[in-house]
């Protein structure tokens, strides 16, 4: 190459690198894209009785809201993801955004499949596809799920439902008389364990909890921005005590160990707590064995997942001296909702009195449950004083330093997580 030409080219270079460098010192940097919360799961953590429900897009992409109480239960607004629940109420410094993902009656199965493709399932996406869809806008950094009351082997509700008909049946009707109810005569006697998930139902809701959630970090090792996430597995807390307050055990002379006690059944169900007190200590069992499930589940993907952030929240104890029938006024200064039912039609007027009513009315409304389920499901669920607690123990269990934490409620009210 001649020294004129050599001389050309060294200086096309020189050109060339300072626009490079003229290019890339004033390109703009990629922005952050903004950080969120989402909850996935069940209706302890979608705000199931907290009120402030908020429209639900459904399946084809329309957002749902309140279509009626006498539409079908299947609509995606009865997802009841509320303004009130506890991912809302939780204080999460650095988070900017906040999704809820989660549906009342969320299943395992939900977390891939559309819930509608099961029986009593809502028209809404798979919770994994909702999740991809706010990764693509945001960087996700804590997850909330409460899965593994509801599963292919028992349902929350449907263990809740089995208790307290019981007690009404046994409050209302004679031993030898038949409970015309839609789902075949009802037993007028206290659950037992047995009665509400056997060993082998709890192992099954386990394996099935497990492969849901491991599908859920699985997709969050895909699409979070950054990689950085905390999840967060939070487990269940009795609506009930393990024992009502004295002056629920008995009126007018009769107990729940006898055959009918109507003032009794009024009144327990007027304080929100319409079960038998056999039915209790059998019902704390099943709810720390949903606690097993959970606790199980966050242990063997920890084990499977070892670089993954996750801390187990035991939220058991959070309502400890404000629960159901625990005090005499209750249900007031409860952290629960009370059992509340509807006539047929139902009209959004809830039956506060069972008072005087005779057991061709008791069914009647019973019933309403059946047919239209949205007029009871929030029964038994934390209310959103209650979702203002488990907020608190969210905003604890996503600032520990340990993997696993309890939230408890002192006798003074106070909400400590450790």
């Amino acid at each position: 190459m001649s020294p004129l030409r050599r001389t050309v080219a060294m200086a096309l270079v020189i050109a060339v690198s300072a626009v490079s460098a003229t290019v890339t010192a004033s390109a703009p940097a990629t922005a952050a894209m903004p950080t969120a919360a989402i909850a996935l799961g069940d209706s302890f953590v979608s705000g199931e009785g907290a009120g402030a429900y908020q429209p639900v897009v459904d399946a084809a992409g329309v957002a749902q809201g309140f279509p009626g109480w006498t539409a079908p239960n299947s609509n995606a607004f009865f997802c009841h993801r509320s303004a009130n629940a506890s991912l809302h109420r939780a204080a999460l410094p650095g988070i900017q955004d906040r999704f809820n993902l989660a549906c009342s009656g969320g299943q395992p199965r939900d977390v891939t499949a559309a819930s509608s493709a099961r029986t009593g399932g809502r028209q809404v996406a798979a919770q994994l596809d909702q999740l991809r869809a706010v990764a693509r806008t945001h960087d996700i950094d804590l997850v909330l799920i409460g899965l593994g009351s509801n599963n292919s082997s028992f349902t929350f509700g449907g263990v809740a439902e089995k208790c307290a008909n019981r007690f009404i049946a046994d409050a209302w009707t004679g031993w030898w008389e038949f409970w015309a109810y839609l789902n075949g005569p009802v037993e007028q006697k206290p659950c037992t364990d047995a009665d509400l998930a056997t060993a082998a139902q709890v192992a099954a809701a386990t394996a099935e909890t497990t492969a849901a959630v491991r599908q859920i970090l699985a997709a969050l090792r895909e699409v979070d921005a950054d990689g950085q996430h905390r999840v967060v597995l939070q487990d269940y807390t009795n609506p009930l005590p393990l024992e009502l307050d004295p002056a629920f055990h008995s009126e007018d002379g009769r107990d729940d160990t006898r055959d009918k006690f109507r003032a009794l059944g009024a009144e327990r169900y007027a304080a929100g707590c319409p079960i038998h007190r056999a039915s209790l200590a059998p019902g704390h069992r099943f709810s720390q064995g949903l606690g097993s499930i959970v606790r199980a589940t966050r242990d063997t993907l920890a084990a499977e997942f070892p670089g993954a952030d996750l801390v187990y929240l035991d939220v058991q104890r959070a309502f400890d001296g404000a629960r159901l029938c625990e005090r005499p006024n209750s249900p007031t200064g409860t952290l629960a909702t009370p059992i509340r039912l509807m006539d047929n039609p139902p009209n959004g007027t809830f039956v506060t009195s069972l008072a005087g009513k005779d057991k061709i009315a008791i069914q009647r409304i019973a019933n309403t449950c059946v047919t239209y389920f949205q007029s009871c499901q929030e029964s038994w669920h934390p209310n959103a004083a209650g979702h203002e607690v488990l907020g608190r123990c969210l905003a604890g269990a996503a600032g520990a330093a340990a993997r696993s934490v309890a939230c408890l409620r002192g006798s003074d009210g106070t909400i400590a997580v450790s």
